[in-house]
């Protein structure tokens, strides 16, 4: 096993893959030969010459061709300090510990890491897979669902199966009953549905009634952030028959405007009007 850099977005399973490969390998030697670290709780220079130098020096009897293991998540939080003093551990102690770092952000990676590393670049988790694992769960904890309530799961998850799984059983402990309405009472997101409504309003040129449905989750209680989040979601997945591809990008390339706005703290009721004023505005016919 070679010294591992595993980038990828949260919930995607960097740490527990390495864990999982760990124990095949290390096998009854496993928790002696491993040592499971979060950088971002650990992060000073200090750990580094203690807690990893002291465990990379320590003898263990292991099967020719196996070496401890010392596997830090979120290892992009770390200091350039640390980073530094990881890099001098990892060359001295090549021959008897393997290093496996797991990271959102690999760029956050000081570049000798990186070089002395093999990086394993993860994706989001698609809808098939995260509902593949949420009806293997719901199966053995026997939890009630319906096909809706798993859907929302997967809609908020946005590939994250942390996520999901965390909203399944805060749901399920909530209601019982995994529905597509618990979920997203468990989730505090607007519905979806409210959300492809205001952009049916702007395909079909009803301005109004788009700025009504706006206002009225804004009225509910949702931030600016909470209403483009959604909105962003509902338009990326809008399929050929609801609208054509370039309809979709002109409308994501919109909303993408003014989440960028919202970000830098324009997050007020009038954005959000003149979010959908413009969308239904691509419709409207063209003056020459």
């Amino acid at each position: 096993m070679p010294n591992l850099i595993i980038a990828g977005p949260p919930g995607t399973g960097k740490t527990t893959s390495v864990m999982c490969l760990a124990r095949a390998m290390l096998g009854a030697n496993y928790n002696e030969a491993v040592l499971e670290l979060n950088a971002s709780d650990e992060r000073g220079i200090d750990v580094v010459r203690g807690k990893i130098k002291m465990f990379a020096q320590k003898k263990v009897t292991l099967p020719p061709g196996r070496h401890k293991v010392v596997i830090l998540d979120e290892a992009d939080a770390m200091t350039k300090g640390a980073q530094q003093a990881m890099r001098r551990t990892m060359e001295i102690y090549s021959n008897s510990t393997r290093f496996a770092l797991a990271c959102n952000n690999s760029t956050k990676i000081i570049e000798p890491l990186q070089s002395r590393c093999a990086i394993l670049r993860y994706t989001k988790l698609d809808d098939a897979q995260v509902q593949h694992r949420l009806l293997e769960v719901c199966r053995a904890e026997k939890i009630a669902y319906d096909e809706k309530g798993i859907a929302a799961l997967i809609f908020t998850a946005e590939g994250d199966l942390r996520n999901a799984l965390n909203n399944l059983q805060s749901t399920s402990a909530g209601f019982g009953m995994v529905s597509e309405a618990n979920v997203f009472r468990v989730c505090d997101q607007p519905h979806p549905g409210k959300a492809k409504q205001i952009l049916e309003y702007c395909i079909h040129k009803q301005g109004d009634l788009a700025i009504q449905g706006v206002t009225q989750l804004w009225d509910t209680g949702y931030s600016a952030l909470d209403i483009i989040t959604t909105m962003f979601k509902v338009a990326k997945g809008l399929d050929n028959s609801f609208a054509s591809e370039s309809v979709r990008l002109d409308l994501i390339q919109i909303i993408g405007g003014v989440h960028l706005r919202i970000a830098d703290g324009c997050g007020t009721l009038l954005q959000m009007q003149g979010l959908v004023a413009k969308m239904a505005a691509i419709f409207l016919p063209k003056v020459q």
